[in-house]
């Protein structure tokens, strides 16, 4: 009785598995309308650890394709987006600008970005402690 129990159970938890994969994660790339124009140390530096989240040319890789890890990759690149978009750079104002290079700042200080489960995957991401003041030196600009 028990093994039939485990089997109907593992079963199901396989038809479940196939059944989320039908969910849409949209891992669609907008053009880039105007990259952030930073000197090529620091662009080096966010192409290799912010840019899969903040800007359009977010390189999904296959884990991003299989529920329910894509929506999570999904929601953070989206939100990443949401909140600094490096290739929306032109489309923001200086007052707008200033905001988000502050924010961003701050959460490099802090350890917060890049978040350590993208590091994880992504061990190219981690900013060393001259990565972190050419970051901060480039956000604090006018």
């Amino acid at each position: 009785m028990t093994g039939k129990i485990v089997a109907r159970a593992a079963i199901g938890v396989v038809a479940l598995f196939l059944l989320v994969q039908a969910i849409p994660v949209d891992r669609t790339n907008g053009p880039v309308v105007a990259d952030a124009a930073a000197p090529a140390p620091v662009n080096g530096i966010l192409r290799r650890a912010c840019y899969d989240c903040h800007s359009n040319e977010t390189i999904w890789p296959g884990y991003s394709r299989v529920a329910p890890v894509s929506w999570l990759v999904g929601h953070d690149v989206h939100e990443g987006r949401r909140e600094l978009d490096f290739s929306e750079w032109s489309r923001y104002d200086a007052a707008s600008r200033k905001k988000k290079l502050d924010k961003a700042a701050e959460e490099v200080s802090d350890g917060d970005m890049p978040p350590v489960y993208y590091v994880w995957m992504h061990p190219e991401a981690r900013l060393s402690a001259s990565d972190k003041a050419a970051l901060k030196a480039w956000f604090a600009r006018p």
